[in-house]
């Protein structure tokens, strides 16, 4: 399998933006917001082809979910969270969602690839 060497290097780009503390308008919100919209699309993106890159290596369907991984990441984001300023209450339903949503690729791709 050969590897597009412009997907392998994905370069993350955020627009100049004001930071949240110094925003005085609605629009230097908006502004920020979408332009870290924007970079979360690139990095979701690559998170989704590391589940396209499991689902081609692990040897059976039934290693897809494991609970001890998706707690295992849960318990990693909540102690990164607070030091960045992430709300708990935000952080892990968020990643919860997310690890199922990436889960259920998984099996998608792991069917694609044994079909």
């Amino acid at each position: 399998m050969s590897v597009d060497l412009k997907e392998a290097h994905t370069v993350i780009a955020v627009d100049a933006r004001v930071a949240p503390e110094a925003c005085l308008t609605m629009a230097e919100v908006r502004h920020g917001v979408d332009a870290l919209d924007r970079a979360l699309v690139v990095m979701l993106a690559e998170r989704q082809r590391y589940m396209d890159a499991a689902a081609r290596i692990k040897p059976s369907r039934d290693v897809v979910h494991d609970d001890a991984r998706i707690e295992d990441v849960v318990s990693k984001v909540l102690a990164a969270a607070g030091p960045a300023g992430l709300s708990p209450a935000i952080a892990e339903p968020v990643w919860r969602t997310l690890i199922d949503r990436c889960i259920a690729h998984e099996f998608g791709a792991w069917d694609r690839t044994r079909a």
